[in-house]
């Protein structure tokens, strides 16, 4: 059975890329199967549509394959197709006619004490405490949290997904989007803003400080 091979095929990640390459689908198939999940994350987190995710995923697949023959091995294979992935994240984002008008100035998510960044799933870590929530609280939490994100701008919303839900670094940042570091930072800074009115629990409490 097919599919039953597909999932025991244990070729070496260059064997399958040079395969795939060649035109084996079942190769292709193969290589980026274990990475979906990965892929499909980062382009939601920064589309914030699922199903204009489901089709910005298939697009960077069709890149993905056409661009395979001219991948050098510099970095990891998923590291490779994650950026990607990025990028047609983000030039589907900038396709979205609509603009939002919003000044989204007065609004923050919680961050660790020494500044690290938290990801959605850390902002959504539900202690002992927060565990007694019902689930339907938790999903309107997680609700909250979508539509915060998605009233950010084009701009504020990629650097906040970029550096504070995918960890990646202001340089990274600012080279992959090419503009300044100083840009990155200060688009984080108003990113950061972004949820406060939404989601005052999880605003730093100022009172003692």
């Amino acid at each position: 059975m097919p599919d039953l091979d597909r999932t025991r095929d244990v070729r070496p990640e260059a064997t399958l890329i040079l395969a795939a390459t060649q035109g084996d689908p079942v190769a292709f198939e193969v290589l980026v199967r274990p990475h979906l999940g990965m892929l499909f994350r980062v382009i939601d987190r920064i589309l914030g549509n699922e199903a204009e995710s489901q089709d910005a995923l298939q697009d960077a697949l069709l890149t993905i394959h056409r661009e395979l023959p001219g991948f050098q091995g510099a970095s990891k294979f998923s590291t490779w197709a994650y950026r990607i992935c990025v990028n047609q994240a983000l030039m589907a984002r900038r396709k979205r006619v609509r603009r939002r008008e919003d000044a989204i100035e007065d609004l923050m998510p919680r961050f660790g004490d020494e500044g690290h960044h938290m990801s959605v799933d850390t902002v959504l870590d539900w202690s002992e405490e927060a565990e007694a929530l019902m689930k339907v609280e938790r999903e309107e939490l997680k609700a909250r949290v979508r539509a915060g994100l998605d009233r950010l701008s084009d701009d504020q919303r990629a650097v906040f997904v970029l550096r504070d839900l995918e960890g990646w670094n202001t340089n990274e940042i600012a080279q992959h989007l090419g503009i300044t570091r100083e840009l990155v930072r200060q688009r984080v800074h108003r990113a950061r803003l972004a949820l406060r009115t939404l989601l005052p629990e999880f605003a730093p409490n100022q009172e003692g400080r």
